[in-house]
């Protein structure tokens, strides 16, 4: 989603969908999901709940779709390392540890909505935890598939503890109790990534 600097005016250049989406990004972010109502999010977008209900059959249709955008950005990082180093694919492990390490200090005012929403919803048939559970799932094989392209022994291993990493230093941030937390990400990472045994990426040969 856009920044919400000088939102007034810019939202209110946005077609309706998005300008729910937008507001209901904001107060998700700050409020949490089951404190803010869906009058509260026509308000904020400057709208009607009937209009709401037009574009999203329930509140939960509504925080899933969130949670697809959100996703989709996480997404989106792993195309660009990929792109970023294409045939390195250690650099591509240590440039999503760079995305993340440099999204920290946003973390510590407002958390990871990932983690925050999953708090939030415990029912796992809920559609927007849905949407939670299957990116996880999905940028877990890509990262996966990223430690066997970089020659590591046990990618789901080395996979599974670049993860831990991420994900520990989101809460760690969020909470306040490691500090330079983004430093210290960066240095783990690449310490799993020589640990497992891959040098510094060298160009892949074409194959002809």
């Amino acid at each position: 989603m856009a920044s919400t600097a000088g939102r007034p005016g810019r939202v209110a250049k946005l077609p309706p969908r998005e300008r729910i989406l937008d507001a209901a990004e904001e107060l998700f972010q700050s409020e949490g999901i089951r404190r803010v109502s869906v009058q509260a999010i026509a308000e904020k977008a400057a709208t009607t709940k009937m209009a709401i209900y037009r574009h999203f059959e329930t509140k939960d249709a509504l925080v899933a779709e969130w949670m697809r955008i959100v996703a989709a950005d996480y997404q989106a990082a792993f195309d660009r390392v990929e792109a970023e180093h294409p045939g390195r694919p250690r650099e591509q492990i240590v440039g999503l540890a760079r995305f993340i390490a440099e999204g920290l200090p946003a973390l510590s005012h407002r958390g990871c909505p990932f983690i925050n929403s999953l708090a939030e919803l415990p029912d796992r048939s809920h559609p927007a935890r849905q949407v939670i559970e299957e990116h996880k799932a999905h940028q877990t094989r890509r990262l996966v598939g990223m430690c066997a392209e970089a020659g590591l022994p046990d990618p789901g291993q080395a996979a599974a503890e670049i993860t831990f990493v991420l994900e520990g230093a989101q809460v760690s941030t969020q909470n306040g109790s490691i500090d330079r937390a983004g430093e210290r990400l960066m240095s783990i990472v690449e310490g799993i990534v020589d640990r497992h045994g891959s040098p510094l990426d060298a160009p892949r040969p074409a194959v002809g």
